[in-house]
This record gives structure tokens, C-alpha cells and sequence, in this order.
């Protein structure tokens, strides 16, 4: 299934922070239905994985490179962001409306 980037921007009603995890609410205004998808809070490049060894020779640098990684909630000319991967979750919810250029809700309609 082709994503639509920009029509899924368009159904982020809002996005939370909750710890270590991200919750993004997704809209449908057409049938006005919100969906929540709950993904770790983590680079959007995947998990940031450390050596002990490292850790034990260079802590400062590990910490550095661990809690000051970029995390893209979203970006146009990204495919890897916290909002594109909660929307993977939940996209069984949606269809895509070649008509209207958009997703709209259509689960056990």
C-alpha cells in the first residue's frame, strides 16, 4: 500500500509524550472518528544500541550519544518518524479515497 505522507499529516488531531512513548491521535473529519497509536519514544532511525565496554570507557560520550540523538516526529522528506510508524499501526482503520485525495475511516463500516 502507497503512503501518502502529506494526507496523513492531515489526520494528526494532536500528539503526546508520555515518558518513553509517543501517542499520536488521528482524525477522520469526513466521519469524524479518532484513532491513538502508541509507539516508544526513540530516534527515528532505530534504537541507539551501546556496548558495555563503551559505556564503561567513555560514559560521558555514551550518554551524549544515547539521550542526544535527533528524534523526527515528523518531516516531509523523511520516511522513518514517529508519526509515519504510529500511523502503520493504526492504518487498518483507514482507505484511501482516490476521489477526495485523503484517508477516511472504514473499519467495520
Amino acid at each position: 500500500m502507497k503512503v501518502h505522507k502529506e494526507a496523513i499529516r492531515m489526520l494528526v488531531e494532536s500528539i503526546s509524550v508520555d515518558g518513553d512513548s509517543v501517542i499520536c491521535h488521528f482524525r477522520c473529519r469526513v466521519k469524524d472518528k479518532i484513532v491513538s497509536s502508541k509507539v516508544p519514544f526513540e530516534p527515528y532511525n532505530g534504537k541507539v544500541e551501546l556496548k558495555w565496554l563503551e559505556i564503561i570507557l567513555h560514559p560521558i560520550r555514551s550518554y551524549n550519544r544515547y539521550y542526544h540523538t535527533p528524534i523526527m516526529i515528523y518531516g516531509n522528506n523523511c520516511d522513518e518518524t514517529i508519526v509515519l510508524k504510529a500511523f502503520e499501526n493504526i492504518a487498518k482503520y483507514f482507505i484511501w479515497n482516490e476521489e477526495e485525495q485523503k484517508y477516511i475511516y472504514n473499519y467495520g463500516l
